[in-house]
């Protein structure tokens, strides 16, 4: 088996299983550990994997900070956002999580929509500061500042007060195996706390976050109502997804 060959084959175990255990592909190859560990230390200088004892992972994404992340316009969190939208009913609690595919659901509620809006990101709030209809509430906390969302025991306590209908959640990472993560413990407590506080929590993910792993679990990809997805994404792409959970809504 040419080395291309194998190196491919190991990608495809590591989106379908979520890990690599280097002596299990030995025996499945007929290689030896060695040759396979080769593999794996190639193709972590390539970027393509995350070694680990043992074995490989998929990789953690980038935290770039929220300037930086709010910098980039996209066309496609504008899109995920109206999707989002489009659940929301007049009179309803939303809780926004921080970041910049959520913020793109205040920017597009309608005007004349009565709700009450909730969050723990100061940026969002912001973002509703001349929305006639919107009731804000603002949790607060220790301010994580990479993500600009409260955390900690304040935070908890406050958010425990609610009872939304919507949480739109907002993860670093998606893989069908390891489910939602994010970089952060604190704010993957956070994140879970919402959603046990609420009734219904969707998720939305851009392209890039899909097959990743971040450190800080935070929900299983069935634990959640739905996903919001780029229509872009191909059907081979999302049935790993679709399998674990059938409301997904492409935009």
């Amino acid at each position: 088996m040419l080395t291309t060959q194998r190196k491919a084959l190991i990608l495809d175990i590591l989106r379908r299983d979520g890990q690599v255990v280097a002596k299990r592909v030995a025996e499945d190859f007929s290689l030896s550990e060695d040759t396979i560990r080769r593999d794996l230390r190639e193709m972590a200088a390539e970027g393509l994997l995350k070694r680990v004892h043992g074995g490989a992972m998929p990789l953690a994404p980038d935290l770039p900070d929220f300037t930086a992340r709010r910098s980039v316009s996209s066309q496609i969190k504008a899109r995920l956002g109206v999707a989002a939208v489009a659940m929301i009913r007049p009179g309803q609690m939303i809780f926004l999580d921080g970041g910049t595919t959520t913020a793109e659901i205040a920017r597009h509620l309608p005007r004349d929509m009565p709700l009450t809006v909730a969050t723990h990101s100061p940026t969002i709030a912001a973002e509703l500061e001349h929305h006639p209809t919107a009731e804000v509430i603002l949790t607060g906390g220790r301010l994580y500042k990479h993500s600009m969302v409260a955390t900690g025991a304040a935070a908890m306590a406050a958010i425990s007060q609610l009872r939304p209908d919507l949480f739109f959640l907002g993860v670093t990472a998606a893989h069908p195996v390891h489910g939602l993560s994010t970089g952060d413990f604190e704010e993957a407590a956070i994140k879970r706390h919402i959603a046990r506080c609420a009734a219904e929590t969707h998720v939305l993910l851009t392209e890039e976050k899909f097959d990743l792993v971040s450190p800080c679990p935070v929900l299983g990809i069935s634990e959640v109502a739905g996903l919001i997805v780029p229509m872009e994404m191909t059907a081979e792409q999302l049935k790993p997804y679709r399998d674990l959970n059938g409301a997904v809504v492409a935009a």
